[in-house]
């Protein structure tokens, strides 16, 4: 750091992103994104934005806006379009904790949300998860805090149902409830009908991974009219054109074109489950994932080496070095053609180690 770095950062663990590496040939199994491409009707609604990217795109978002409400079954001013799920999380914690209002969320989750507490000086519990990996609710009953979940969780993929989200927060009343929902099209149940039964519940949601647009950077978060309120305060006190033009473009394209992520969703789960057999087969432990991801560790081979071999074999994962998880690799699930070369060089491996 240079001499100049303001020392309020010094004990700051930034977010570490999944590796992008260029590698002909390389099977890309760590950042959970889509494999299939962006809807082609948004691509096109893409290409067509760019010819007037000499103009600010619309502050408001207000046609991409008019697209979620219908699809979500919410009011425009429960609605706010965000630069990524990371944005809209990001305004949550600058809006709703503080001094006086700590974040709690699992030990185990996704990593951000331990940055944000951090980045922004705000004081924070993490609430262990049951040894089987699952969230004890009876931990998250009247804590006084502004609460995190990720459902499903991240990395361990296992969702939390409808009925205990809301049993969280109807304890919580006095406080927010930040529920994160980027995986929920793969088998989760989505509390965004509870938004009219509460209003301290937020919802976000990403295009990153159902609908493939990860390098597109789009979020949204849903809510009662107060809370997004709030967080168009946060928005236009910080960049209120979070979204330019060709993203917003790509969202309605992508909206407009609900057959292709649902056919999408469908394969992935497939692919999902197919995977999860063949693993179990070979001696792996797994979660019950209802991602677009497998969380998994052998019952004899350490989690780094089968990641480190994976790598060498042209299979990249993701693999965390966490006391409770470092024997597990998080796998995004590719296509059946990926997950089948992935299943061929985790037999090689075995086969190597015998």
């Amino acid at each position: 750091m240079s001499r100049f770095f303001s020392k309020k950062f010094d004990n700051l663990t930034p977010y570490t992103p999944g590796e992008q590496p260029k590698i002909k040939d390389l099977v890309k199994l760590n950042t959970n994104e889509s494999p299939y491409s962006p809807s082609k009707k948004a691509v096109r609604c893409a290409f067509d934005a760019a010819r007037e990217l000499q103009l600010y795109p619309d502050p408001t978002c207000q046609a991409l806006t008019q697209k979620v409400a219908k699809i979500w079954g919410v009011d425009t001013d429960e609605i706010l379009i965000t630069n990524g799920s990371d944005e809209i999380l990001n305004f949550a914690f600058m809006a709703y904790c503080d001094e006086n209002t700590p974040a709690v969320f699992p030990d185990i989750t996704y990593g951000f949300y331990k940055v944000f507490a951090q980045l922004l000086n705000v004081p924070y519990e993490e609430i262990p998860l049951k040894d089987d990996f699952t969230i004890n609710i009876s931990d998250y009953m009247n804590v006084g805090k502004t609460i995190f979940i990720a459902n499903p969780n991240a990395p361990t993929g296992i969702p939390l149902s409808l009925s205990e989200i809301e049993e969280i927060v109807k304890s919580n009343q006095e406080n927010v409830v930040v529920i994160d929902e980027a995986y929920i099209d793969f088998g989760g149940e989505s509390a965004v009908p509870l938004t009219k039964k509460y209003d301290n519940l937020l919802v976000t949601q990403t295009f990153s991974k159902s609908r493939s647009m990860a390098g597109a950077r789009l979020g949204l978060g849903i809510g009662s009219k107060e809370l997004i309120r709030d967080l168009n305060t946060i928005k236009y006190s910080t960049n209120p054109y979070n979204i330019n033009k060709m993203t917003m473009a790509a969202g309605i394209g992508v909206l407009e074109d609900e057959a292709y992520t649902k056919k999408n969703c469908k394969a992935i789960c497939e692919t999902r489950e197919y995977t999860k057999k063949m693993l179990l087969g070979m001696d792996f432990e797994i979660t019950d994932s209802a991602a677009n991801f497998i969380f998994a560790k052998h019952k004899e081979l350490s989690g780094e080496m089968i990641y480190a071999r994976l790598r060498e074999k042209g299979i990249l994962v993701r693999h965390f070095d966490g006391d409770r998880i470092k024997e597990y690799n998080r796998i995004t699930v590719g296509t059946k053609k990926q997950m089948q070369a992935f299943l061929r060089a985790v037999s090689e491996i075995l086969e190597e180690n015998k």
